[in-house]
């Protein structure tokens, strides 16, 4: 199984995606990881990634889950997932692969950007990903409340998708 912890930068998709895999005993894999160099490089000067941006980025995921279900190897993957269309690229077999949307106000996400440090996503950025952001329906995701501790997040994700 493949569960993707989805939502704006700042929402907690790695803090969350990492505590969940640590308690499954499972691979987690960050999406930051799979970005190119360059589209680091925009991200840093503050500058928005459009659909072009992140095509190859989607594809290069899409293959690493594709080789993760076919290795039976559980994964749970931090990734924002902004648009429908992006996560229709990596929603390869729905029995497999699973979206939490950690779901969150401006307010609560630009607070917590403001003092996360060594990023190169900066909260001016912030506002382009709500503006991006096509919050998944209740079908395509599991939606968790982003402003209650990791740990219960966690528990919630467990719960929901009967995984203990």
């Amino acid at each position: 199984m493949i569960i993707i912890v989805m939502g704006v930068s700042g929402s907690g998709k790695s803090r969350v995606g990492q505590a969940l895999a640590q308690r499954l005993e499972w691979q987690f894999r960050d999406a930051d990881d799979f970005h190119t160099q360059v589209a680091k490089e925009k991200m840093k000067q503050a500058i928005p990634l459009n659909d072009q941006d992140r095509q190859p980025w989607l594809e290069v995921m899409r293959s690493a889950i594709d080789r993760w279900i076919m290795a039976g190897k559980n994964t749970v993957l931090a990734c924002s997932a902004l648009k429908s269309s992006y996560r229709q690229v990596l929603q390869i077999q729905d029995s497999q692969v699973q979206f939490i949307y950690l779901q969150g106000s401006f307010e609560l996400i630009y607070k917590r950007l403001k003092h996360r440090q060594n990023h190169f996503m900066k909260e001016s950025l912030l506002q382009s990903q709500f503006e991006t952001l096509e919050e998944p329906t209740p079908a395509e995701a599991i939606h968790i409340d982003a402003s209650q501790s990791p740990e219960v997040i966690v528990q919630e994700v467990i719960n929901q998708l009967n995984l203990e």
